[in-house]
């Protein structure tokens, strides 16, 4: 994704107490022990070609009722929180953009935004009701400067909604079949969730076992 940094401090909350974690077959593995993120050492990383190359590997398909299903732990609980007329963000949509096909049968205008695929930069200076981030998480190389991006674009009480696995078991890590796709490169716990709840003055809930919902506060700071 965006925003790719040098060093080996935190990329989302940029502390230094950061520790090696794991290794899994030579990709070494850092903690971040104040915000709870795990990430893959930058320097392993893979450049842009190789990313694209694996996306475009991505079978998303909007007329995948099999996809469908697994897009709405996500769609569900967003669309029981929307007014009529919202306007929402599918960020980091990949080749197949789905939930924002999803939105728009429900009634919902929808932008749609991935840096290999949908590179539309104009949305970047628009604001959304709700930002959709399904699989999409784990991929940024900076999520500090991501989450930051996302509330800047949000309005006051928008809603995000993140769809990642979340990492929540640190003995079975190695054996974790999540950081087996190279592109994975961020893995949060719960306690990074909140981290970023707390960081932003958003509120959080957690719907369903992989799905986070943040909401901006409604007065604007």
């Amino acid at each position: 994704m965006d925003n790719e940094r040098v060093g080996n401090d935190c990329p989302l909350c940029s502390g230094v107490q950061v520790r090696p974690f794991a290794e899994v077959r030579s990709r070494k593995f850092f903690r971040c022990e104040v915000c709870r993120l795990t990430y893959l050492d930058p320097q392993q990383r893979l450049g842009p070609l190789e990313e694209w190359k694996r996306y475009r590997t991505h079978r998303n398909d909007p007329y995948d009722e099999g996809y469908r299903k697994f897009l709405n732990r996500l769609a569900r609980p967003l669309l029981m929180c929307l007014g009529k007329g919202a306007k929402g963000l599918d960020y980091g949509c990949g080749p197949g953009p789905t939930l924002s096909v999803m939105f728009q049968e429900k009634g919902f205008a929808m932008d749609i935004y991935d840096p290999f695929f949908a590179p539309f930069h104009n949305v970047f200076s628009k604001s959304y009701d709700f930002i959709t981030c399904s699989e999409t998480a784990e991929h940024f190389f900076c999520p500090g400067a991501e989450f930051r991006r996302l509330g800047r674009m949000l309005r006051p009480g928008g809603l995000l909604g993140v769809m990642t696995q979340i990492q929540e078991d640190d003995e079975a890590f190695v054996h974790w079949h999540y950081i087996r796709d190279p592109t994975h490169v961020s893995f949060y716990h719960i306690h990074t969730m909140e981290w970023i709840a707390r960081e932003h003055g958003w509120n959080m809930e957690r719907p369903e076992k992989n799905v986070v919902l943040f909401q901006k506060n409604s007065i604007k700071a």
